[in-house]
C-alpha cells in the first residue's frame, strides 16, 4: 500500500505531501526528544526524503545535538522532523501529530528505552473528561470561535 498523505504545523506556514508505504510508526523516548517537544516521548513516523515534498515552505531548523536537526515552524512552534546533521541519510522522521490525518498510525516499536517514563505510557485506566464536559474550557472555544477545535 502506497499513499500520499499530508501535514503541516498548526498554523500552516509549512506544509507537506508525502509518500507512504505503511502506517507504522514508533515512539522515541531520547531525552532530546523530551528535551525538544516537552513531552515524555514523541511519536514519528520515518519516510524517505524523496517521496517528501515541502508544499509551503521548509521548516525552520534547530541543531538540537551535535547529531540532529529538528524541523519546526519558527511562527507557531510545532515540531515536524527529526533529521539527522550528516544530511546523508536517505530517510527522515515527521512527527505524527503533524500529519493531518494521525489517527491513521499505529505504533510499533519504542527507541531509546533508557529514558523510558512507563507510568505515562499505558494510561487507559486513568479517568477521562471530554473537552466539551469541561466548562471553563467549552465555553472559552464557544464564545471566542463558536464551536469545539477538531
Amino acid at each position: 500500500m502506497t499513499d500520499t498523505v499530508t501535514g503541516g504545523c498548526q498554523c500552516g506556514r509549512v506544509r507537506y505531501a508525502v509518500v507512504i508505504d505503511s502506517d507504522e510508526a514508533y515512539l522515541c523516548h531520547c531525552r532530546m526528544c523530551q528535551r525538544a517537544t516537552g513531552g515524555v516521548s514523541i511519536a514519528l513516523k520515518g519516510v524517505l526524503r524523496s517521496d517528501l515534498t515541502w508544499t509551503t515552505r521548509e521548516p525552520d531548523r534547530f541543531a538540537s545535538s551535535p547529531i540532529a536537526n529538528r524541523g519546526f515552524c519558527s511562527a507557531c512552534g510545532t515540531p515536524l522532523t527529526f533529521e539527522f546533521a550528516d544530511d546523508e541519510a536517505p530517510g527522515l522522521d515527521l512527527t505524527v501529530g503533524s500529519f493531518d490525518d494521525a489517527y491513521r498510525f499505529r505504533p510499533t516499536s519504542h527507541f531509546a528505552i533508557e529514558s523510558w517514563h512507563s507510568d505515562w505510557l499505558d494510561t487507559r485506566d486513568l479517568p477521562g473528561k471530554r473537552s466539551e464536559d469541561n466548562p471553563s474550557t467549552r465555553d472559552r472555544w464557544m464564545k471566542v470561535v463558536g464551536k469545539l477545535p477538531d
